[in-house]
Order: C-alpha cells, then sequence, then structure tokens
C-alpha cells in the first residue's frame, strides 16, 4: 500500500484544508489523475496521485484542514480497469462551455502540481476527466444548467447557495461565478442570518491582521496633500506610467532617508532588522481577498519600470496566479474604492504602510487665494516601537513635498 503525505506545498505553508475528493474509496485511478482539491492561505490547489491502483483509504474529511506532512490518501497497487465510455450527456462540454470554465478556473485557481493546468497546454495530449455536471431547472429551455468549475462549487457551498435554484447565465446553461455572487447578494428568503466558514485563504488573513493588532503599539499620522501638479504630469504623459508608479517612486525615496521604516522587528533578541532591499507590497482586492503582492527591489527601479511591475504583480493576484508576498513595506492605494482616508492594519512582520485616499477637487489656498486643486489624503501607520513621530512626520513630508513639486523631486533622482 502506497501512502500519498499531504505535500509541502511551498512559501512557508503549513497546512491545507481539503475542500473536495475527487474520488472515493475503492475507485481506480492512474498516475498524474486529480484526487482531491486542496486550499492553502495562498490558493486552491489540485493535487494529483503518484501511484496507480485502487484508492484504499481516505485520511480526510472535506472541510477538515491538515498539517503538512500528514496522511492524505492511500492507493493499493491494482490494475487499472478500463473506465466504460462515457454517454453523451457526459462527455467533454462544448467549446463554449469549456473556454467559460478556463475562464473561471484562471480567476481564481492558483497553483497547479503534475500536470494539471487552468487552461489546456499545446501538445500536452493529456485530456482531464470531465467531472458529473450539477443541474438546475432554471437553465435554459432543454438545456440543464450545470457547475463544471470547482471553485464556483465552492462559492456556492461557502455560502451556503443552492445551485439548484440559480440562474445560469454561461453558455450551454454554464453556472458561473458571476451567477452565485448575484445569488449570495439576495437577502435569504427565510433565515435571517447566513453564516460563511473561514477557508484557509481567509483563516490565514485573519490570524496575520490578529497578531497584527496584538503585537504591533501602531500609531497613525496624516496630512492633506496637494498633487495638482503630480496630475497635469500624469495628465501630460498619457499613456505613460500611472499615479500609483511615480506615489510609489516617491515612497522609495523617502524609505532610502528613513531606512528604518523599510524593517522588522526581531522580538526575541530585541534588534530592528534593517533590510537591505526595498521590496515593495501593494495591497490589492481581488475576487479571494485582500492580497499584498511584491514587487521585488523596486528600490532600483524607474517610474517606467514601476508602473510595469505593479500592473504584473497585481493582475497576478487578482487572476489567482502565484505570487510573492514578502515585501519590506507596503503602500495602500485605497482611493481606489472611492475613500478619503482609511487607518490600516500593518502587514505584519513589516513596521509601517502608507496608503492614499481618492484625488479630488477642493478648496485650496495657493498665494492668498482659494482655488481648486487636487488633493489627496495621505495616512501613515507605524510601529511605535520602531520609531517616534518625528521619524513618521519626517518620512510623511518627504513624500509629501515630492508629490507637491514633483519636478523637483525627479532632478533629485
Amino acid at each position: 500500500m502506497n501512502t500519498f503525505l499531504l505535500p509541502d506545498l511551498g512559501e512557508g505553508l503549513t497546512e491545507a484544508e481539503i475542500v473536495r475528493w475527487l474520488v472515493a474509496e475503492g475507485d481506480v485511478v492512474a498516475v498524474d489523475q486529480a484526487v482531491v482539491e486542496v486550499e492553502t492561505a495562498k490558493s486552491v490547489i489540485e493535487l494529483p496521485s503518484p501511484y496507480a491502483g485502487r484508492v484504499c483509504t481516505l485520511h480526510g474529511a472535506e472541510g477538515q484542514t491538515l498539517d503538512v506532512g500528514k496522511p492524505l490518501f492511500s492507493v493499493e497497487p491494482a490494475p487499472v480497469a478500463a473506465e466504460p465510455a462515457p454517454a453523451a450527456a457526459e462527455t467533454e462540454p462544448s467549446s463554449a462551455a469549456a473556454e467559460a470554465y478556463r475562464e473561471e478556473e484562471k480567476a481564481g485557481s492558483g497553483n497547479v502540481l503534475v500536470g494539471y493546468g487552468t487552461a489546456s497546454s499545446a501538445g500536452s495530449g493529456r485530456r482531464r476527466k470531465p467531472r458529473t455536471a450539477a443541474t438546475t431547472p432554471k437553465a435554459a429551455p432543454g438545456r440543464a444548467a450545470r457547475v463544471i468549475s470547482p471553485l464556483v462549487r465552492k462559492l456556492a457551498r461557502d455560502g451556503g447557495v443552492d445551485v439548484t435554484g440559480i440562474d445560469a447565465t454561461g453558455p450551454d446553461g454554464l453556472v458561473l461565478r458571476a451567477d452565485v455572487m448575484r445569488a449570495l447578494a439576495k437577502p435569504p428568503a427565510s433565515s435571517p442570518e447566513t453564516r460563511i466558514p473561514l477557508t484557509g485563504f481567509r483563516k490565514a488573513v485573519s490570524a496575520a491582521l490578529t497578531r497584527s493588532r496584538t503585537e504591533i503599539p501602531e500609531a497613525t499620522v496624516w496630512v492633506d496633500v496637494d498633487a495638482t501638479e503630480l496630475w497635469n504630469i500624469r495628465e501630460s504623459v498619457r499613456p505613460g506610467p500611472g499615479i500609483l508608479a511615480y506615489l510609489a517612486r516617491f515612497t522609495i525615496e523617502a524609505l532610502k532617508r528613513y531606512p528604518v521604516l523599510n524593517s522588522s522587528l526581531d522580538t526575541e533578541r530585541q534588534e530592528i532588522v534593517q533590510h537591505d532591499r526595498i521590496n515593495l507590497g501593494l495591497a490589492a482586492q481581488t475576487p479571494r481577498g485582500l492580497l499584498v503582492p511584491t514587487v521585488a527591489g523596486a528600490g532600483s527601479m524607474s517610474v517606467t519600470g514601476l508602473d510595469e511591475a505593479i500592473r504584473k504583480v497585481t493582475e497576478d493576484a487578482r487572476e489567482g496566479r502565484p505570487i510573492d508576498q514578502s515585501g519590506t513595506f507596503t503602500l495602500n492605494n485605497y482611493g481606489g474604492f472611492n475613500v478619503d482616508g482609511s487607518a490600516a492594519i500593518i502587514n505584519h512582520p513589516q513596521v509601517a504602510i502608507l496608503g492614499f485616499g481618492r484625488i479630488i477637487d477642493r478648496p485650496w489656498v495657493v498665494d492668498g487665494q482659494i482655488v481648486p486643486r487636487k488633493i489627496t489624503q495621505m495616512s501613515f501607520v507605524f510601529d511605535h516601537r520602531v520609531c517616534d513621530g518625528g521619524t513618521a512626520a519626517g518620512f510623511m513630508r518627504a513624500v509629501a513635498d515630492a508629490i507637491e513639486n514633483p519636478l523637483a523631486a525627479m532632478v533629485r533622482w
């Protein structure tokens, strides 16, 4: 008997939650056949079997969390029997439905292992076994609605949504993520509350934020900044780098002047660890929740380079592709949510986070006259164990002065 242990999935992950078994005890599996879906703090992953034979034991139930190195499933060597030909209704979905499925998967499937991808790869020659489709009476006439994507199925299950009552809008009656989200937005018909379990990802986020609030004595300072000149520069170079790239560059220059803010705190040795590289984290809202993808080596990048890198890492985060989240300082653009300010939570083990609100027209005094200007609110949250208000204020003014006089700042680079 061969026992497959939950593998080390990288990036310091120590556990995973069983989302769905794709086989049952007694089933015959082939090498590289997907057996189980698990969710880590980073992504949802299909794990294939490295063994051929008959599944004799599943060592966990759906919804159970296992530690890395613990038994996941056991396979007893046995001849692989030929499978009966699937009925016509169970064959591969139409090309339109398959394409919709791949788009659903690409939107958040995350890592894949041993030949299992979110989209078919040219020349692989491997075909995935089609999964049984769920049906719903609300599909188009003559067609049954189907849930092909495991992520959509899990979203419905976690939200307590019955897929048989969902209006399917995908091709061939396919239930899409948007269909489930619409159903989740509707108030419950009878129950006054909805219980949504914390998945592996949400549990990891919850633990990190709780640790930050528990361990870090944080302080917040903020200032309104006149971004009119920066706005004008951005408009004059369209379609060049976006505002966020300039803000990132100004932040990097300020961190070079105040390197203690680009550090972490070793509480065991009572030491501040200043990092020799600036790896800039960007807070990004994704379908899976808040992620902080990192632009590694941001300290040596130009505005154009930062713009390209920021767009890439944030797109990777939103599309569910693997990302690096080991930043040394975090920049938060909550203005994208059309709000002015936020007292953000520091991304432990970092010691500070800088945020910007929306840029809007406000009355501003210039040379004794009240005129309309492009104003944004900048807020800075820092670990008071690492520095005092003077350092925080100096850093804030370094960024604010660069925003208000961008040409002068860029000349000094």
